[in-house]
């Protein structure tokens, strides 16, 4: 089978390359500078030439505060380029696999894991844009899988572990919220599962929009703690604070924690404890 993984230099698209590198299909990885995704002949040709069987789509405008004064870009790439690429696998019979985020639900206050019918109700244009993302993708008729996903981090690119690996290291004191709840989601597991529903072809009568994030539940602050103790910054004094004392252009999502029952029912795959692969993570950045 050919494989196209668009955002390939990002987290989720570095691991993808690292842990197909032994796989019997082939991959082709493409960026921007390779393959401008908003653009539908080019995305056409690539899939035409290449014989392109399946897309995994990992490509996204991902800076959540930026995106409120430049909406018209975070929606070039968010939800314009995902409708391209879906029309584009409908076109053939091909498959899709396109990852969102817990976003979509930032508007509606949710104290349970939020299962995939819940509500959607995004608070800002990022959220808005992945969403119509989502639409353009179920609206394009290609056979298809979104994984939505959450506080994504990994030794690759920049996330909330790099940089909190750092500032434990170099500043006596840190403040972080605790009022945001999630679960922190390793880029390698999440590219893990992707290639075994890839390679072993769990997509098969399976499509449809699923949740995927590391097991637990914590808040910023506790990612913090965790980080600085697993790295033995014990120096580094974190206390909580509330998120009103560090406004952003976007309101967080307060709790963000998905429900991924259906992802285990249908897939039958283990997750790992957030925990035991934030160690994974670190040992490869400390190293």
């Amino acid at each position: 089978m050919n494989i196209l993984v668009t955002g390939a230099n990002g987290q989720l698209g570095t691991h993808m390359r690292l842990k197909s590198a032994s796989s019997c299909h082939r991959y082709f990885y493409t960026d921007i500078e390779e393959l401008d995704i908003t653009d539908l002949q080019a995305i056409q040709s690539f899939v035409k030439d290449n014989s392109i069987q399946a897309i995994v789509n990992s490509a996204a405008y991902t800076n959540v505060d930026k995106a409120e004064s430049d909406e018209e870009s975070a929606d070039r790439i968010n939800h314009v380029a995902v409708g391209y690429m879906a029309d584009t696998m409908a076109s053939v019979g091909g498959l899709l696999i396109h990852v969102s985020t817990d976003y979509v639900f930032g508007g509606t206050f949710y104290n349970v894991p939020i299962s995939e019918d819940a509500i959607t109700n995004p608070t800002g244009a990022y959220g808005r844009t992945k969403l119509a993302g989502e639409k353009a993708v179920l609206s394009s008729g290609c056979r298809h899988i979104i994984l939505r996903t959450a506080w994504l981090y990994s030794e690759y690119g920049k996330n909330f572990c790099k940089t909190m690996l750092n500032l434990t290291a170099n500043k006596p004191q840190l403040s972080v919220v605790f009022d945001q709840v999630g679960t922190p989601t390793y880029a390698g597991d999440l590219a893990s599962v992707i290639q075994i529903i890839l390679e072993k072809r769990l997509d098969t009568g399976n499509e449809g929009i699923y949740h995927f994030t590391n097991e637990g539940v914590c808040s910023w602050y506790d990612f913090t703690k965790e980080i600085a103790r697993q790295a033995g910054h014990k120096e580094c004094d974190i206390q909580p604070c509330h998120s009103n004392e560090y406004p952003t252009p976007v309101i967080r999502p307060s709790y963000s924690v998905l429900d991924k029952t259906k992802f285990k029912q249908t897939f039958h795959l283990p997750i790992p404890y957030w925990v035991d692969s934030l160690s994974v993570c670190l040992k490869g950045l400390l190293q």
